[in-house]
């Protein structure tokens, strides 16, 4: 990904997932990249979600990152529900 605002590393929980950017009037596919943080090293206050879609394979949407702050219980409700789902993709995928 050119022209990155997040920083992709060996550290970065996800890079290069396959993302969809969905407007009105447009789909467009590019790969993405997915990290999970805290605002701080020392003393995190919030978990903090980041996503950022390939810009070069857009043409609908100007270079952005998003980002969303979590605390720690909607953090652990995510999880849950990320488990949720995990378990009806592994089902179906045996059936």
């Amino acid at each position: 990904m050119a022209d990155r605002i997040l920083k992709a590393n060996a550290y970065t929980t996800f890079d290069l997932l396959d993302g969809v950017v969905e407007g009105h009037g447009f789909t467009e596919e590019a790969f993405a990249i997915l990290n999970v943080t805290t605002d701080s090293r020392d003393d995190p206050e919030f978990v903090e979600l980041q996503v950022e879609m390939d810009n070069t394979d857009l043409d609908e949407v100007r270079p952005h990152a998003d980002k969303l702050s979590l605390s720690a219980d909607q953090a652990r409700e995510m999880a849950d529900e990320l488990e949720k789902y995990a378990g009806r993709v592994e089902a179906a995928a045996e059936e």
